[in-house]
């Protein structure tokens, strides 16, 4: 049983109901879009309704098929097997969640085709068994499109083989209930950095790494409620993690400024 409350998630379309009807029929999810736009918090909640276990990965180029499946390991002079997160959850009936999944070699996700279509199992050539996934069992993997290249992108073999569901940044109404209810700031603060975020993603400048997510929204609203003066709070939170251009940086300290109240402006005056 999943304890605690639900994690904090608004629906921006249908998404919960796909999920939760290939969730229902076995079938694996791609979830696709920008960073920081929800992916991670919408797993979460659906694990939650769903009463499922879940097991969340970061991949990266370093992720071996062993970091998934398993290996030996040697414990008080013995050889023991430990499974992988990826196991453990085909052994438990849990979700796994492979977080930015084209992070990780190609050959290392290959490994997921047997899991992803009807078979739904997990070979483990080292133990020499193939494993069928408990019930309950469900593969969730997610990317964002704008980072693809040839060398970063999902098979055909892979995506083929999943629902795909997309993910935007949600509309300004819904954007301010999430950062004012996540960092805890009046709507009003919370307005008004959603504003900056929006005119943040549609600058078009090649200095400009990522845009404004409602990842870093949230983290400027956090630092607001902690007492920071807003500029300030954006400076750091929004502006700081976007680029390292000094140019680009100084366009977005005058957005802060138009956008935002002095410092000496509190919450909620």
């Amino acid at each position: 049983m999943v304890s605690g409350t639900r994690p904090y998630y608004v629906a921006v379309d249908n998404e919960e109901q796909v999920f939760k009807a290939a969730y229902r029929q076995g079938m694996s999810i791609v979830l696709k879009g920008p960073t920081g736009c929800g992916k991670t918090r919408f797993v979460e909640a659906m694990a939650y309704d769903l009463d499922r276990p879940l097991i969340t990965v970061s991949c990266h180029d370093d992720l071996t098929t062993a970091d998934l499946v398993g290996r030996y390991l040697l414990r008080g002079g013995e050889t023991e097997w430990a499974d992988g997160p990826l196991t453990r959850a085909v052994r438990e009936g849990a979700i796994c969640y492979l977080d930015e999944v084209v992070e990780a070699r190609q050959d290392t996700t290959v490994v997921l085709h047997p899991l992803a279509d009807y078979r739904r199992q997990l070979p483990i050539e080292r133990l020499g068994e193939t494993l069928d996934a408990a019930p309950g069992f469900g593969l969730v993997v997610s990317y964002n499109p704008g980072y693809q290249s040839v060398l970063k992108d999902l098979k055909d073999s892979t995506r083929q083989r999943m629902v795909a569901i997309e993910f935007g940044f949600p509309a300004p109404d819904v954007e301010e209930k999430i950062v004012a209810s996540e960092s805890g700031v009046s709507t009003d603060v919370a307005a008004a950095l959603v504003r900056l975020g929006q005119a943040i993603r549609r600058v078009d400048t090649a200095g400009l790494r990522e845009v404004a997510s409602t990842r870093v929204l949230i983290a400027a609203g956090r630092l607001v409620a902690e007492g920071l003066g807003a500029r300030t709070a954006a400076r750091a939170a929004i502006a700081g993690p976007l680029t390292d251009d000094a140019l680009v940086a100084g366009g977005l300290f005058e957005m802060i400024d138009a956008y935002l109240p002095d410092d000496n402006v509190r919450q909620g005056d």
